[in-house]
């Protein structure tokens, strides 16, 4: 069961979590959170030569790594991040229509299954027009920190 608050929005700032991120796919891909709200987050990503492919469409390679990386932070964020961490064990996505070159694409990350072991999140893109253009979900297994 899902809770209504599974983030501490009082204490996640969007410019940190992107600061974290400098100088890894985030950057590569173009992706920045912006939102972080009780119980989803939220990026986006402007479609550009770093991440479309030779039709100048969104590369559904781009749209998986999105998948991964907003699944990921959100479930490190719910974790005690002392003594845990979420590691990708599954991905799978599904593309629906293109994203072209120019246009911002909105990512949305939500929770499907919070366990102590496991954690599985739906993440959405939408192009401009709020249309699907991609969904995945990504399972996380949840493990003791190495010390």
């Amino acid at each position: 069961m899902i809770v209504n608050q599974i983030f501490d929005t009082a204490n996640i700032q969007v410019d940190d979590l992107n600061k974290h991120c400098a100088n890894t796919m985030n950057e590569s891909i173009g992706l920045e959170f912006t939102q972080i709200r009780s119980n989803e987050i939220h990026a986006m990503m402007v479609v550009g030569s770093n991440n479309c492919q030779p039709l100048g469409h969104l590369n559904g390679g781009a749209s998986m790594a999105a998948v991964e990386i907003v699944g990921s932070m959100a479930a490190n964020l719910v974790l005690d991040r002392e003594n845990y961490v979420a590691v990708g064990q599954n991905i799978q996505g599904s593309h629906f229509r293109p994203a072209m070159k120019g246009e911002i694409v909105k990512i949305i990350g939500k929770p499907l299954h919070i366990g102590m072991k496991s954690h599985v999140w739906e993440v959405e893109i939408f192009n401009p027009s709020e249309k699907l253009i991609c969904k995945g979900s990504i399972t996380m297994a949840v493990i003791h920190k190495s010390k």
